[in-house]
């Protein structure tokens, strides 16, 4: 009975704490509305057109020079419309080498600040294209994310179901506890008075052979228990001996970090573009920090949707940061300064030397997928080693895994004969000659 009301009151009390911290959410959001006189931050964008169809127009035909908030290869765009008139703004954007030429002071201003760089015409824009993409650039900047924590200050106070709940929670746990320590306490007294009354005599504790000195004495029992402390000293033994050398799980910190699951996962780059000796070569390769730049030179912060709990939008533009300090790239002026600095990455995927592993022989002539050996790469925050590695696991996959014979006249042939020898419609790399030791073994 003590325990169903204790799960009640607990359950009673985080019920109210969801309800009181959403009455005051929602409060606090109409209090705040009543008491502004003035419209909602995006009321003046919302006038322009519709910001939603700006975005993605603005991706999709100028993100790659210009940016909201910050200067990239054209000026930031966020208070055009305060700089300029809508009429301008227009004519800029369908046509800016006419204004150029015309001499427009504002035209030729921005032309001469941004390296002479001239911006191409739009014509296939619209009026009411264009007003959408000001509608999008005019929004306020976004503010960063914050995470709450359930033990510190206000937050963990209004959080549902954490902060006080919790500890009155725990409190009528320790209490039901002790109520039934002192019930077990009085049942025993209970008991021998009871027992006392009726002339029962209970039994005194004697002190007999110790517990060690009869366990010596029984050689059946001590001679089994060896047996079982030697089987799982070399159970252990074993598997410790057989996890040298495997680094799976292995999960190093890089000197600049780089996510997978946004460049791999929410981009979809194709993991070829970044390690392209992977087609041609026996390594995949580590890629120079010129194949980052090919994007990060008009990419130097991230959207404010990319960031999560554990890492800030203020933490991936660092990063960026970090990268441009490597090759010597100066943001501001968009000119490189020469002075560059290596980056240290630390191997993960590393196999003994006596073992031959060849990637082009399994990207290119295999057909295999880069998450077949690295797991779910695209994934990932941080990389780790996904798959053992050992020769078991390799020779698992020669044996389970069919040969693709389209298109390749060499393997047809071999197909066409081996398929007879061995009674199969298709061959995997076993039956090809991947067990082989002198396949990997040289």
């Amino acid at each position: 009975m003590l325990l169903s009301v204790a799960f009640f009151i607990s359950f009673s009390l985080s019920i109210f704490a969801q309800d009181e911290a959403s009455a005051d959410a929602s409060g606090d959001q109409q209090e705040q509305a009543e008491d502004s006189g003035e419209p909602s931050d995006d009321a003046g964008a919302s006038d322009l057109g519709d910001p939603d169809n700006g975005k993605s127009i603005f991706n999709s035909q100028c993100a790659a020079c210009h940016k909201p908030y910050s200067d990239g290869i054209g000026p930031a765009l966020n208070g055009v419309t305060v700089r300029h008139n809508m009429e301008w703004i227009h004519a800029w954007i369908k046509n800016s080498s006419a204004l150029i030429a015309e001499g427009d002071p504002d035209a030729v201003a921005i032309y001469e600040e941004y390296n002479k760089t001239a911006m191409p015409p739009f014509p296939g824009l619209s009026d009411s294209d264009i007003n959408d993409i000001l509608a999008y650039v005019e929004q306020p900047k976004p503010e960063p994310k914050t995470v709450e924590t359930a033990g510190g200050g206000e937050a963990g106070a209004s959080g549902s179901g954490g902060g006080v709940s919790v500890n009155v929670i725990l409190g009528i746990l320790v209490f039901v506890l002790v109520m039934l320590l002192a019930v077990l306490f009085l049942v025993n007294k209970t008991l021998r008075n009871f027992a006392e009354a009726s002339g029962v005599t209970v039994p005194e504790k004697t002190k007999g052979k110790p517990i060690w000195k009869a366990f010596v004495e029984n050689q059946f029992l001590l001679l089994v228990t060896s047996v079982v402390i030697l089987l799982g000293v070399g159970y252990f033994a074993y598997g410790f001996l057989m996890q040298v050398g495997v680094d799976q799980g292995y999960q190093p910190i890089q000197p600049i970090h780089y996510s997978h699951r946004i460049h791999a996962g929410d981009n979809e780059i194709d993991c070829k573009y970044c390690h392209s000796s992977a087609r041609t070569s026996k390594h995949s390769g580590i890629p120079s920090l010129n194949v980052c730049m090919n994007c990060h030179e008009t990419i130097s912060e991230v959207s404010p949707e990319t960031a999560t709990e554990e890492y800030s939008k203020e933490f991936y533009d660092g990063e960026i940061a970090k990268l441009y300090d490597a090759v010597g790239w100066e943001p501001s002026e968009r000119t490189y300064s020469g002075e560059e600095k290596p980056v240290k990455w630390v191997r993960i995927h590393n196999l003994p030397d006596f073992a031959y592993f060849n990637h082009s022989q399994h990207v290119s002539v295999a057909g295999v997928s880069c998450q077949h050996c690295h797991g779910p790469i695209q994934e990932m925050e941080v990389v780790y080693q996904d798959a053992p590695l050992t020769m078991g696991w390799c020779i698992n996959c020669h044996r389970e895994t069919n040969v693709k014979m389209q298109g390749n006249e060499y393997y047809e042939k071999i197909h066409e004969e081996l398929s007879k020898k061995y009674g199969v419609e298709e061959l995997t790399v076993a039956q090809m000659g991947g067990l082989e030791c002198a396949k990997c073994h040289y």
